[in-house]
């Protein structure tokens, strides 16, 4: 396939464009911008923000700057068709977004109803690529993919000990924590409790006596960062040290404001940190000077609207069907790390890792060995 290559400014792709600009094309971001899940939000907006910003400065997309709409669906799905309709109505061509799983999937019927291209930067649920929807895509990896990482580890590490599952029954949450299982119960694992809680309480600890009644070593748990960090304090204050382990949701500093030292040691699966990555660094930087650490999915939300912009400029055209076969046809060179995209509109490559809390951040350790 033939490489796009970007720099981080944008300025390699959007060197040819000579016009000036003289009119706007409207692009959005959406996800939690309130509520408990606010922290991932602000994420996606920063690094649409960012990406927009460095667009323009290069000199817009075929001779026109860009503006961006921001949609908050607080991870709701009602909330999440709302926003994709007011994004039709206000003229929106592309959208990065949504985050939860259980927000992009409804939303992804609106945009291709529309016609309107759909980059999530954060939903892993396979659902959302396997609909027969042309338009929908995403720059991070599926949950097959994680459960199977997490699944495989956990065969390897806690064969014929005691390992509970639980979910909180939303879309991403549940597809995790049931592929992970599989995965485990296919290395020979067994389960000895599987459990759901109610997102959004205040109170687990039923569920935590539930497991200190079981002897569990260790605690897999599908869900975001708020609910985990309640469990995790609530276990440590019952006497249960079980190892915890999750998913991609825990990737954000919040996670420790809620746990405090009971979220020493627990584990979780992301890929490998795109901050790391010398294409990053530029933009890492930047982000960092200005007081923001771009921790999460700030890049991989840059990155989407990096690859929308390279397959527009390569299609020459703002016509979905052209900037569609573009981003299934091309590699993009992306703050991320190389990306491209199979026939379903997922990424063709997507690697995990497990990264530990400690001391009140998360660490990148590989293919660590447990120490509870």
């Amino acid at each position: 396939m033939k490489k796009i290559l970007l720099s981080t400014a944008a300025a390699a792709i959007f060197a040819l464009v000579a016009q000036s600009a003289n009119a706007e094309i409207k692009i959005a971001t959406a996800g939690p911008m309130t509520g408990q899940y606010a922290s991932f939000g602000e994420q996606m907006q920063k690094g649409a923000e960012a990406a927009v910003r460095d667009i323009n400065a290069a000199g817009g997309i075929l001779g026109e700057q860009l503006s961006l709409s921001v949609g908050d669906d607080r991870c709701d799905p009602k909330e999440a068709v709302a926003v994709a309709n007011k994004f039709v109505n206000d003229g929106v061509v592309f959208v990065a977004g949504h985050f939860c799983s259980g927000s992009s999937i409804p939303a992804s019927a609106v945009y291709n109803e529309e016609g309107i291209i759909q980059i999530s930067p954060a939903s892993t649920n396979p659902k959302l690529t396997e609909q027969g929807f042309s338009n929908v895509f995403r720059t991070c990896g599926r949950d097959d993919q994680q459960g199977d990482y997490a699944g495989a580890w956990l065969g390897r590490h806690y064969i014929g000990k005691k390992v509970a599952f639980a979910h909180d029954k939303q879309a991403y949450s549940k597809g995790l924590a049931d592929l992970t299982l599989a995965a485990f119960e296919k290395a020979g694992g067994k389960a000895v409790l599987v459990e759901t809680v109610n997102p959004g309480e205040r109170d687990y600890s039923a569920f935590v006596t539930k497991l200190k009644a079981a002897g569990i070593d260790a605690l897999y748990y599908g869900g975001y960062h708020t609910e985990l960090g309640l469990i995790s304090r609530q276990m440590r204050e019952q006497g249960l040290n079980a190892q915890i382990l999750s998913g991609d949701a825990l990737n954000t500093l919040e996670f420790w404001s809620i746990t405090g030292d009971a979220g020493e040691g627990l584990l979780f699966t992301f890929a490998p940190d795109p901050r790391a990555k010398p294409e990053a660094k530029e933009i890492v930087d930047r982000f960092k000077a200005e007081g923001y650490d771009p921790e999460g999915y700030t890049l991989y939300t840059y990155a989407a609207i990096q690859a929308w912009a390279a397959a527009a400029t390569a299609a020459g055209s703002l016509d979905n069907a052209a900037i569609e076969a573009k981003l299934r046809e091309l590699d993009f060179s992306t703050v991320i790390g190389p990306l491209n995209f199979n026939e379903l509109g997922d990424r063709t490559t997507a690697d995990y890792t497990w990264y530990e809390w400690t001391k009140g951040n998360y660490v990148e350790v590989g293919d660590v060995a447990p120490k509870m």
